[in-house]
């Protein structure tokens, strides 16, 4: 790892929450009190939003630190499976508490990611 690494899983874990807060509030507002159809895909939706946020991250310190570019798909498969995995593991303990699991998992895919990248460099 290098010395921006910190800095870009932080980035990353700030954007994860803002992506997260906007599904949150685009959820209340539109698949709360819509049918039950709406309701689970707007919760499959949470992890798969949470998880572009952590990539946005990513993509934009990349960008503003001029680190290489990587594809977007090859970051974004990381914390979707984190995120996925923080949900998946939460949800039936309070569907509302998956925030803090994903937030947790998806920054501990990016740390991971990140690890594995410097040792394959």
């Amino acid at each position: 790892m290098n010395s921006k690494t910190p800095f870009k899983i932080f980035v990353s874990l700030f954007f994860g929450g803002i992506f997260y807060v906007d599904w949150l509030v685009a959820f209340l507002l539109f698949f709360k009190e819509a049918n039950s159809f709406l309701e689970v895909v707007g919760w499959l939706l949470a992890p798969v939003i949470t998880a572009l946020g952590f990539t946005v991250g990513i993509k934009l310190f990349d960008f503003l630190a001029k680190e290489k570019k990587e594809k977007f798909l090859h970051i974004y498969k990381w914390p979707l499976v984190g995120c996925a995995a923080g949900a998946g593991i939460v949800y039936w303990f309070g569907p509302m508490l998956i925030v803090f699991s994903m937030l947790v998992f998806g920054a501990i895919s990016i740390f991971i990611r990140e690890v594995l990248l410097v040792r394959k460099i």
